[in-house]
């Protein structure tokens, strides 16, 4: 299977044949894995235990008919522990073919195919555009941006969307703020007194400066009700346009950028509606229309779609545009970046899904919590509305970009993260991303090294005695477990399973670079040449995850 270690496919083929011997005809499943405690082998089984109930026979006495018809030329020797489980130890060979089968992949390896080409889209940040980003729609971009990478790289066929909120109330409030900036600023503050739930930061006296320099005084004489629509539209584009020079700043990119207001101009959100109504979903109701929540997934009551006085809710509009991304532009599976806050609103979304006719299955939700921003041990007090926050273009500047990403992704997209700045500016190995990035650039300047003198490296075949040393096979035994990582990252959607890979790849790396002699050992094209493999796959990593693999620091 393309982007599978062949001696790791091999090994995984022996164990399957074993079990097929026993009468087993389906197979699939079953797999060497990781052993949990150290001393128990290099690869474990628990496949005894789990074909016990099928074979009504003892686990142990399965192990040992398992391990009989165990036939690898990579295996050095057996044995069978606990209940049943089946621990191999590997040979020499195993770990240089390892080196070489991934040497010769280069940058497909890992790239195992999951998707299938088929059609997923990502709709990720989609912040309001009411102020600049923040780092918390950093997080959700850096999120989203590398389970797009992760996903193309394993065989789907990726569309990365930004919904941009452009209509509704926080628009409105957002020009009566903008407008009420303007007012101040000419010396009219009280003919338009600020909102009790406008927004205070300091880019919206910007703006209205710009306007003033494009408009003049001319909207002081203006009704309210006639100017406000400049003023929404001109701070919702200007703060969108700064939204996109960060993203593409924090190397996020978008395919498409889907305006609310799209929905409503095109009358989308009524024929949803209509097709809500005319599937049983959707019942009218006290001169509103509701949707059946609580029948169809027990919800504690029925959700409005339109008011009485005909406007649409947000669910309303939700709908609207996800039966666009599954009907209209038919997208086979959607996934969807929110905050943690909309937890609740999922089960509702996907009964909607449910009821315009597709699976909801194939909608998936990745919550994002908080970032708790650290400076000099104290944190950084953040709140868009009051103005106080830290930008992300600021923490990009401060901390660097691949600090920022890296930083981002360390932990499960739901669990909070603590940003250390101090931690994210230092240049050394307690920096997780600088640790990362120097083993790339480490095995960069071995590889200047050794060729410095005219030597080259294509062709040369690694020795198996290289693996004598514990540290070499380990690094190896790290390098064959990559495929599994990814896959476990794109199941998953999980990036933070990349970061932590990497780390623990450029740990084993570092041992073995420390451990003795590369340059000048007498095998040392073979030494290199396993570096040179590490390397790849911490550049790939890197990649994944939206950073630099510098090859100089």
């Amino acid at each position: 299977m393309k982007g599978e270690n062949l001696a790791v496919t091999k090994l995984n083929d022996a164990l399957k044949n074993s079990i097929k011997s026993l009468g087993v005809e389906d197979v699939s499943g079953f797999e060497f894995e990781k052993p949990r405690n150290e001393g128990h082998g290099d690869r474990a089984s628990s496949a005894a235990m789990k074909l016990a109930k099928t074979l009504r026979q003892k686990p142990a006495d399965i192990a040992k008919k398992i391990s009989e018809n165990l036939q690898s030329e990579y295996i050095d020797k057996i044995e069978i522990a606990g209940a049943g489980f089946v621990n191999v130890f590997l040979n020499k060979k195993f770990y240089a073919d390892v080196i070489e089968d991934a040497l010769k992949q280069g940058d497909s390896y890992g790239s195992v195919n999951i998707g299938n080409n088929k059609k997923v889209q990502v709709e990720f940040v989609s912040a309001n555009p009411t102020g600049p980003l923040h780092i918390g729609h950093g997080r959700g971009a850096a999120l989203g941006d590398s389970v797009a990478r992760i996903l193309k790289f394993t065989g789907w066929d990726v569309q990365r969307e930004y919904y941009v909120n452009d209509s509704g109330l926080q628009i409105e409030t957002l020009g009566r703020s903008t407008r009420a900036r303007y007012f101040e600023i000419l010396g009219h503050g009280e003919e338009a007194p600020f909102p009790d739930n406008g927004y205070k930061g300091d880019y919206l006296y910007d703006i209205a400066r710009e306007i003033i320099n494009l408009e003049g005084e001319k909207f002081l004489e203006m009704p309210e009700k006639e100017s406000l629509e400049f003023f929404k539209k001109y701070a919702a584009e200007k703060i969108m346009g700064e939204i996109k020079d960060d993203l593409e700043k924090f190397r996020v990119s978008f395919d498409n950028f889907f305006p609310e207001g799209y929905l409503h101009e095109n009358n989308l959100v009524y024929s949803a509606m209509e097709d809500l109504k005319a599937r049983g979903y959707a019942y009218e109701q006290d001169g509103a229309l509701w949707f059946k929540t609580e029948d169809t997934i027990g919800d504690d009551k029925d959700r409005v779609l339109i008011r009485a006085n005909g406007v649409p809710t947000y669910f309303a509009a939700d709908i609207a545009y996800h039966r666009n991304k599954f009907i209209t532009r038919g997208f086979e599976r959607v996934i969807d970046v929110w905050g943690a806050d909309h937890h609740g609103y999922i089960a509702r979304v996907k009964a909607a899904i449910k009821a315009m006719g597709k699976n909801p299955d194939d909608f998936d939700v990745l919550l994002i919590q908080l970032v708790n921003l650290i400076r000099d041990g104290v944190n950084v007090n953040m709140s868009t509305r009051a103005g106080e926050f830290i930008t992300l273009s600021e923490v990009m500047d401060e901390a660097g970009i691949d600090a920022t990403r890296f930083f981002l992704l360390m932990r499960k997209s739901d669990s909070k993260i603590d940003f250390d700045m101090d931690l994210a500016k230092k240049q050394g190995n307690e920096n997780p991303v600088y640790y990362v990035q120097y083993a790339h650039a480490r095995v960069c300047g071995l590889t200047r090294e050794y060729e410095k003198n005219g030597a080259k490296l294509s062709g040369e075949s690694i020795s198996e005695e290289i693996f004598n040393e514990r540290e070499a096979r380990e690094l190896a035994n790290m390098i064959a477990f990559f495929p599994d990582e990814i896959k476990s990252a794109s199941v998953g959607l999980a990036p933070h399973v990349i970061t932590a890979y990497a780390m623990s790849l450029a740990g084993a790396f570092h041992s073995f670079y420390n451990s003795g002699r590369i340059i000048d050992a007498p095998d040392a094209a073979g030494r290199v040449r396993l570096s040179q493999a590490a390397a790849g796959i911490v550049r790939k990593c890197l990649e994944l995850v939206g950073v630099n693999a510098p090859e100089r620091m």
